[in-house]
Formats: C-alpha cells, structure tokens, sequence
C-alpha cells in the first residue's frame, strides 16, 4: 500500500530532526468526547426518587405517627 502525502511530510519532517506532528496533539484528541444526553432504561428502572422520605404507613397499611416527647419539671 502507498504511502499518503501527509505520512510521507511527517516522516521527512521526522528524518531532518524535527518535531513529530503527532507529538503535537493535545491529550483530548484521542479521547471519545461522546456523553449520553438521556439516561438508559437500566438507569432509569433503577433510580431512586424521593430518597429518606419517611413512610407514615406500617407493614399492614395502618397509619401511625410520631410523638415528640417533652420532659416537664416540675419546680
């Protein structure tokens, strides 16, 4: 297979002591830079909404409630 244009000036650029240009790429150019915009039905099946709330119902659908208790002195 042929070499293409760009690969032969690189390795030109190369063999008279300059800089590689592939040296010369930042860190994000390989990356995959892709994010989802929406979340996937496994993620959407398995959040949470409404986490701590507290339930005012017991095992048996019975309500109940909580009672703050006040210490009273009497002086």
């Amino acid at each position: 297979m042929a070499k293409s244009d760009a690969r032969k000036k690189r390795d030109r650029l190369v063999r008279e002591g300059k800089r590689n240009p592939v040296e010369n790429r930042g860190i994000y150019a390989l990356a995959d830079l892709r994010t989802r915009k929406t979340k996937t039905k496994a993620e959407m099946l398995q959040q949470q909404k409404h986490k701590g709330r507290l339930s005012f119902f017991d095992e048996d659908n019975r309500p109940y409630f909580f009672m703050k208790r006040v210490a009273s002195f009497i002086l």
